[in-house]
């Protein structure tokens, strides 16, 4: 059965400068994969309205699925909801059941919603929301794009809530042997098991530990026999 694909739009300036480390990409990469959804691409955007807006055209026609991270916030920068709404072409306006989350979660904590925090209820229009557990403020989905927060812990709790509703397929296995030898001395047996077994992805990561190299060489599919009997001839023809 074939999986569904996905991509994710990672949105903000702090990526972009370094500034910012972004693990949200391997967050949803895992996830995905236990849910049998291949994840296809990666894209990074600054905070600018047109870029947004062009990179999500194109990934939401081209995938099954699409997950943004980043700039929905109460800042003047946040404009991921707004890049959202025109690349749709609806409208957006701070929405009743957005607000009445954001008004109970401040009146909790003893703060006031302010302007600035009433931004984060502006949805478009159409949109489904996406449960928020650790702060309220909350994702959006509309049509295949799930739109959550750049904070880490806040995108897992975001991503918790979506993926029970979405369709998967047969879980992505993979199996690993890792080697003490270089990888040009094993690219040569790996590729001739490879051509055995089409259905299979075959890769090669060379690492360097204690200055010596080494190779991890990594089958992935959804067939636990044809894996099993893979990782077998591997192990034949690159072990002693």
């Amino acid at each position: 059965m074939t999986r569904p694909t996905a991509a994710m739009l990672v949105i903000g300036d702090e990526i972009l400068s370094g500034r910012t480390l972004d693990t949200n990409t391997r967050t949803l990469a895992e996830a995905l994969t236990a849910r049998g959804i291949d994840l296809r691409e990666v894209r990074v955007v600054p905070d600018e309205h047109d870029a947004i807006g062009a990179a999500l055209n194109a990934l939401r026609k081209s995938h099954d699925h699409v997950f943004t991270s980043g700039g929905i916030g109460p800042t003047h920068d946040d404009i991921t909801a707004d890049a959202v709404a025109a690349a749709f072409g609806v409208p957006i306006d701070v929405r009743a059941d957005a607000r009445a989350l954001l008004e109970a979660h401040y009146t909790r904590s003893g703060q006031v919603l302010n302007a600035a925090r009433l931004r984060m209820a502006r949805i478009p229009e159409g949109a489904v929301l996406i449960e928020n557990p650790v702060s309220s403020a909350p994702g959006f989905r509309l049509g295949n794009v799930s739109v959550m927060a750049g904070v880490p812990a806040v995108f897992q709790a975001m991503l918790a809530s979506v993926l029970p509703t979405l369709a998967g397929g047969a879980p992505l296995l993979s199996a690993t042997l890792r080697l003490e030898r270089g990888e040009g001395e094993v690219a040569g047996p790996l590729a001739e098991v490879a051509m055995r077994h089409p259905a299979l992805s075959f890769a090669s990561y060379p690492f360097v530990a204690e200055g010596r190299f080494g190779t991890n060489l990594v089958i992935r599919g959804s067939d636990p026999d044809a894996l099993a009997r893979a990782e077998a001839e591997l192990r034949a023809a690159v072990l002693p």
